[in-house]
């Protein structure tokens, strides 16, 4: 996220497209309880007031039996004085209570004194049939042994009580049927019972005024948990499935975002419940096509966003991202990038400006270059300068070969050593192994013996590892050299000069001290200040230019992690350290290399 593209595209997600889907989200989410709510409130009342439209209508059809006892001449079909009717008069009686109400379709009267019984089917009455074994039938007999008066039986298909012909048996009409026990007041005997079979029509309806769409559905259950009525007409005359139940007696929503709703009955429905059942896609989908709309709105939001951000990259950030790959090929060491615009706004300004600014930078960058080759090489010819190793190797052949004939062999030894001295600091501009830096100096410390006439307190510690490693010639023999000037040759003949070198972590550390020549703490300043700066000024002490020269060198061959470092030991002595990183790149594949076949010193 660090290109200003990337920040536009997450400001326009930030601050535009997640707050607006959020409040979509809030909203629909209160929109949708809103409407949960008020679609509740408004079944609730629904169901209240078919409730009691159900109550009312069971109860007149329960109550309807009881007309009889008001009219004698009904009551005398159940009693002993039945036999002194005549036929037409009991037909007359079961016709007429047939016809009091338009959703009877069939009606039996079963007299108990006469094991008889009596069916009307369209207005038609069949003749008195013997049926002894209407006591048997399951609901009559529940109903006999019961203290209630009346009992409803759950839907099912219409039944021919006396096998008569007026009911036909292509009649497959599915009915709710009212058995009714008929008793003596006076003795409390059962003298008979009426059956009503009724269309589910009438309640169907009613039930049917609670749904609004088709996908709502409604049942009625009954105290046994048997659908007394259902929409789906499958479960009519069955029990109620069980999960149903379940979620009756749970919250509202079921597990299917369902909102079912229960109310429960009185009077002769007394334990039954009404069930109103709503889909909650139904119940929301108003809602939901507000969210649906207003999300098409956020989408069409972001991507009229996209394109904005497209036109503002394309004319702003793309000239940007091309300006800084510009410089960060500068970074990368390619000075010759092709800066220059014809824009007139700010960032052809810039471009231009980075342009007059690269131009004088490579200016400077040639010229200084072209300086700091020409001061190298004066540095390196001062210090081949102080030995003039040619002009000595070629003398100090004649001077071996005059020893020789006087018969002078330590002379000649001398010579040789300092001719293959001379032969080496030749190379003062190669690579060469620290072994023969080594070398080198021991042949410069045994002339040194031979001039100061004892044996010198010289120490050299070096594994074979470090021998094999490959340095600039000449880097640690000046320093054994600053020893003899600064100790030996001011009267320090005591003092002692140790070399030794280790490795910690990522760097080689090569060691050059003496425990008696000391400078003072400003002095140790002002040669750090020396050593480190980075020019060759007039204002510069020649004194410690090998100090300077052998810091340089080491930076030059391995980088800015190289260099000096500069003790006093406390004012005990003098040391110099060496820091050479071990994974520096060596120019022309003159790495760092480890062979294993060398003494230690």
């Amino acid at each position: 996220m660090k290109s200003i593209r990337s920040r536009l595209f997450l400001m326009l997600l930030i601050f535009i497209i997640i707050p607006y889907f959020l409040s979509v989200f809030v909203i629909y989410g209160y929109t949708k309880n809103r409407v949960e709510q008020q679609a509740l409130k408004a079944s609730h009342h629904q169901m209240d007031k078919l409730s009691e439209e159900l109550e009312q209508y069971f109860d007149e059809m329960v109550n309807l039996p009881y007309l009889i006892y008001r009219n004698p001449d009904f009551f005398t079909i159940f009693t002993d004085e039945s036999e002194d009717l005549p036929p037409q008069s009991k037909e007359n009686s079961v016709e007429t209570f047939y016809l009091m109400r338009n959703e009877i379709r069939q009606v039996r009267f079963y007299l108990d004194k006469k094991k008889e019984s009596i069916t009307a089917y369209h207005a038609k009455v069949s003749a008195p049939k013997q049926k002894p074994d209407v006591l048997n039938e399951e609901s009559i007999k529940k109903l006999y042994n019961s203290n209630s008066s009346d009992l409803i039986e759950p839907p099912h298909q219409i039944e021919n009580y006396n096998d008569a012909a007026i009911v036909p048996e292509s009649d497959k009409t599915v009915v709710l049927t009212i058995h009714h026990k008929i008793v003596d007041i006076l003795s409390n005997e059962v003298l008979g019972f009426i059956s009503i079979d009724l269309d589910l029509d009438v309640y169907a309806r009613l039930c049917n005024s609670l749904i609004e769409e088709n996908e709502e559905s409604v049942l009625l259950i009954d105290a046994n948990d048997r659908v007394m009525y259902a929409t789906d007409a499958s479960l009519i005359g069955k029990s109620a499935p069980k999960g149903l139940l379940e979620q009756m007696n749970a919250e509202n929503k079921n597990s299917n975002g369902e909102i079912i709703l229960t109310k429960s009955l009185s009077g002769s429905l007394d334990q039954w419940k009404l069930v109103k059942i709503t889909p909650g896609q139904y119940l929301f989908q108003e809602a939901r096509q507000t969210a649906i709309t207003n999300i098409l709105v956020g989408i069409g939001v972001g991507l009229m966003g996209l394109l904005m951000i497209g036109y503002v990259s394309y004319r702003i950030t793309r000239p940007i991202k091309t300006l800084s790959q510009k410089v960060r090929s500068i970074e990368g060491g390619n000075r010759q990038v092709p800066f220059g615009s014809d824009r007139k706004d700010e960032i052809g300004h810039l471009d231009n400006h980075m342009k007059e600014m690269m131009n004088r930078i490579n200016l400077h960058i040639d010229r200084e270059y072209k300086l700091e080759i020409e001061n190298r090489k004066n540095q390196f010819r001062a210090l081949k300068a102080q030995v003039n190793p040619h002009f000595l190797f070629n003398a100090l052949q004649s001077i071996g070969a005059v020893a020789l004939r006087s018969d002078a062999p330590n002379v000649y030894k001398l010579v040789t050593t300092l001719s293959n001295m001379m032969r080496y600091s030749i190379r003062a501009d190669q690579w060469v192994f620290l072994r023969e830096e080594v070398q080198y100096i021991e042949r410069y410390l045994s002339l040194q013996r031979e001039r100061f006439g004892h044996e010198l307190n010289v120490s050299i510690q070096l594994n074979k590892e470090l021998l094999n490693m490959k340095i600039p010639s000449m880097i640690v023999q000046p320093l054994v050299e600053n020893f003899f000037k600064h100790c030996y040759e001011e009267g320090f003949y005591d003092a002692r000069l140790s070399i030794d070198g280790k490795r910690t972590g990522e760097n080689v550390i090569l060691t050059v001290e003496n425990d008696t020549s000391s400078v003072s703490s400003s002095k140790l300043n002002s040669l750090r200040e020396h050593i480190y700066s980075s020019s060759y000024g007039e204002t510069n002490s020649h004194e410690h230019i090998g100090l300077k020269n052998i810091h340089d060198r080491l930076v030059l061959n391995y980088g800015e992690n190289a260099g000096l470092k500069l003790d006093t030991k406390n004012g005990e002595g003098f040391c110099v350290e060496l820091i050479i990183p071990l994974e520096a790149v060596l120019p022309k594949d003159e790495q760092t290399i480890f062979l294993d076949k060398s003494n230690i010193y």
